[in-house]
């Protein structure tokens, strides 16, 4: 059987391992990818660094990574849409399509879902096996290190544009990782009136002033919520979009939302996180959100479109470039904490 080189988590413990497995034997409804170019995201450092998260959910040994772009090399039997020399990025949500949610127009909420290079073997690898409604075909004229970040842009289109949109409206992003990055970006394409980028990293800020924020927020050095109400006449933000996770930046979220505002949730905290209900949801009549990912596949359009148009330049989202035998240095720019989309290429 032809080999490939991949990337491993090969027992319950940090880091990982550059090994040669076995290229993917596809079935009859799925597609086989050379991969071009990974980006690590969030999720692959808890399963790097091997946290609770991670010990609680992944079972070694894995090639794990999720976001991708590459080149269809094999279809199955059944493929139909799809060809041989297509570039494609994946969905990374494989949904059963059986379910109450996916019956119903909700396959980004399945409930058996899987997630690709969590509960499958991924991306970190020169060829993936990937069902093929997974596949979303691009544009070929957009570089494939580009392409990966179209997953986290997704995860931005789905939170920007939840409810009633952005559009003439002041709206806080705490948290300036990628996700948030793109949130900023998406917000000011779409005509949000004023952005505030709450984050306590000043190279992330940067970022997001590059992308577009009118206004920066240290938290750890100023108070935020005085800051935003200061910001808007008093009133607090119309739209309040949470990236994070961390428990100070939802509690300061709720605390600067106006009444009547739209808070929508990404972040995922790693505890229960107490925040003043009374005052700051049912007393405001505050409109709540969970966003799990992207919606399958109208977020995918949205995300496309702004792409074409040039409402968001992924490009300079892309701060770090590696050798995938250099991954450990990648994993590094990561966690620096002064990186964009680090990007690895499988067969380097």
């Amino acid at each position: 059987m032809e080999k490939m080189r991949a990337l491993q988590k090969p027992a319950a413990a940090p880091k990982a391992k550059r090994i040669e497995a076995d290229i993917p034997k596809i079935k009859d409804d799925e597609v086989l990818i050379n991969v071009k170019a990974s980006s690590i995201c969030g999720t692959d450092m808890h399963i790097w660094e091997w946290d609770a998260w991670a010990a609680g959910r992944v079972k070694p040994p894995l090639i794990f990574g999720h976001e991708m772009a590459g080149e269809i090399v094999e279809l199955g039997k059944s493929v139909k849409g799809l060809s041989v020399g297509d570039h494609v990025s994946a969905e990374t949500h494989i949904a059963c399509w059986h379910c109450y949610q996916c019956r119903t127009g909700n396959a980004h909420i399945c409930e058996n879902v899987k997630i690709l290079g969590v509960d499958t073997q991924g991306v970190f690898a020169e060829y993936v096996a990937l069902p093929a409604i997974n596949a979303w075909k691009n544009d070929k004229s957009l570089p494939h290190d580009v392409a990966t970040a179209q997953e986290p842009l997704g995860n931005a289109v789905h939170t920007v544009f939840d409810g009633d949109g952005v559009a003439g409206k002041s709206v806080t992003v705490f948290g300036c990782g990628p996700i948030g990055v793109c949130a900023v970006a998406l917000c000011k394409a779409a005509g949000a009136e004023q952005i505030i980028a709450i984050d306590i990293n000043d190279y992330k800020l940067g970022m997001a002033r590059q992308f577009g924020a009118s206004t920066t927020l240290d938290a750890s050095k100023s108070d935020t919520v005085k800051e935003i109400r200061s910001l808007t006449n008093g009133r607090g933000a119309d739209v309040f979009l949470e990236m994070s996770g961390a428990p100070s930046s939802i509690k300061n979220g709720f605390a600067s939302l106006r009444a009547g505002g739209r808070a929508s949730i990404l972040g995922i905290p790693s505890k229960p996180v107490e925040i003043d209900f009374a005052n700051d949801v049912v007393f405001k009549a505050a409109r709540i959100s969970g966003i799990n990912g992207r919606k399958m596949f109208e977020t995918w359009h949205q995300a496309a479109a702004f792409l074409k148009s040039g409402g968001v330049d992924l490009a300079k989202l892309v701060t770090h470039k590696f050798k995938m035998s250099e991954f450990e240095s990648a994993f590094e720019a990561m966690k620096s904490g002064k990186s964009g989309k680090v990007v690895m290429y499988p067969g380097k």
